[in-house]
């Protein structure tokens, strides 16, 4: 069995910073404390820099099956591990669509030969899949995806009758994208009939707009409570969205959580000027004072948990004019240090970092073992050293896609270490060919 004592971390878990190490045996966590040692153990002398437990990534588009040219399973993993990610919830809008089981145990047997992180992948709904959608295993599935406006992949659910049923008849978690797809049209059309074909991109947020994203993520909430089902709203990129959710009782007890990603609250519209299509996505990011706004409900605990999208597309496609880019971008590998630059910043805590990025998504998706540094979970772990500041350029991306929105930003802070089950799989800029990665578990 081997082992890797870690000394001298300032460990950041469950709301507290403390100095001490931490022994891995194995796949595991074997003891937390205070001048520990083990004469067998490998030791990782961490100086004063930070332990986190590895984050969880909630919703990432890793583009395989059938988009491999933007990206794999295996190079997306592996970026992650760089940066610190060690669980992923994988989204199914790939092609094609991960709507039946059959495709979904394709997408399963990829990702065990070949992800660096540990995996879980998400059931897709559609109009006429719920005999599917029944089918699916609650303790090796994370939960049901569903687009309440159309993105990329083309998964709308429209129905209302459908739907309905779908949210009355599954147990599962039921994650959302929510934009109103008929304001978006109409939105759409009378910049076309302003700007022909020639719209700028600044339009984004104005064509998919606050106001289509409030209409479809209130609906689904009413929905949501009507059924009973348990609801969770992916990236939330208004201020009027958040005052649709409760921070008056503990997560354990939320029927209906949220979500917000780390460019809806790094980037404003003011950024179109200069990023263009490089931050186009769906959602749109919005105002500065709707960033201000989630940012509120991130630290008053509305919005739940941290996130990437994570949605990669080649720069030939991004070089598109407006209508014709897709929506997304990388963003896994340069999560962390950017989360760890508003924390510099003096937007959050480090242990409000860690709830929403390592501990809620690990207790909204019911994550057997992980996302908390404790004796008898996995160690799943990260080392930030807050003093080792890098510029991304091309030149250090590992994303297949080549390019990030993040070129030319400076991060104070670099991750030095990754483990994965107790195996030290990114070390000191390099990610090692060795990998470790499960299929995460649910304790439901």
């Amino acid at each position: 069995m081997e082992r890797i004592l870690i000394k001298n971390a300032r460990l950041v878990n469950e709301g507290t910073v403390f100095e001490g190490d931490l022994l891995v045996e194995g796949a595991y966590i074997a003891q937390i404390g205070r001048d520990l040692s083990k004469a067998t153990a490998r030791v990782i002398d961490a100086g004063g820099n930070y332990l986190l437990p590895g984050l969880i990534d909630d919703q990432v588009h890793f583009r395989e099956p059938g988009l491999t040219h933007k990206g794999t399973i295996g190079t997306e993993s592996r970026a992650a591990v760089a940066g610190g990610i060690t669980s992923y919830i994988e989204q199914p809008n790939t092609v094609p669509n991960a709507v039946t089981q059959e495709r979904l145990a394709e997408k399963y047997a990829i990702a065990a030969a070949s992800s660096f992180a540990n995996y879980g992948f998400m059931m897709g709904g559609t109009n006429d899949n719920l005999e599917e959608i029944l089918k699916t295993d609650l303790r090796t599935v994370p939960g049901l995806k569903l687009f309440l406006g159309s993105s990329t992949g083309n998964m709308l659910v429209d129905d209302e009758q459908v739907l309905e049923r779908i949210f009355r008849s599954t147990p599962l978690l039921i994650s959302t994208h929510c934009e109103d797809e008929a304001t978006i049209r109409r939105n759409l059309e009378q910049y076309k009939e302003q700007y022909g074909d020639d719209i700028p991109v600044s339009a984004h947020p104005l064509i998919r707009s606050a106001e289509a994203c409030y209409l479809s993520s209130s609906k689904a909430i009413e929905l949501a409570k009507k059924t009973g089902a348990r609801l969770h709203i992916f990236h939330v990129s208004t201020g009027i969205e958040t005052e649709l959710f409760r921070n008056d009782i503990p997560l354990a007890e939320k029927k209906i959580t949220a979500e917000v990603c780390l460019h809806h609250l790094w980037f404003s519209d003011a950024d179109y000027a200069t990023k263009g299509n490089f931050i186009k996505w769906n959602p749109a990011v919005k105002t500065a004072a709707d960033r201000e706004a989630i940012w509120q409900a991130v630290l008053d605990d509305r919005i739940d948990v941290f996130a990437t999208d994570h949605a990669p597309h080649t720069l030939e496609e991004k070089a598109n004019p407006y209508l014709q880019a897709p929506s997304g971008g990388p963003l896994v590998q340069h999560a962390l240090v950017a989360w760890f630059e508003t924390h510099f910043d003096g937007k959050i805590s480090l242990e409000k970092i860690v709830q929403k990025a390592c501990h809620n998504p690990a207790l909204l998706f019911q994550i057997d073992k992980r996302g908390f540094l404790r004796e008898g979970y996995f160690a799943d772990l990260v080392l930030v050293d807050p003093n080792a500041a890098w510029t991304v350029d091309r030149s250090n991306l590992l994303y297949k896609c080549g390019w990030s929105p993040f070129e030319g930003q400076r991060f104070r802070a670099s991750v030095t270490h990754t483990l994965v089950n107790g195996q030290v799989v990114y070390e000191n800029g390099t990610v090692r060919p060795e990998r470790a990665a499960q299929r995460l578990a649910f304790d439901r």
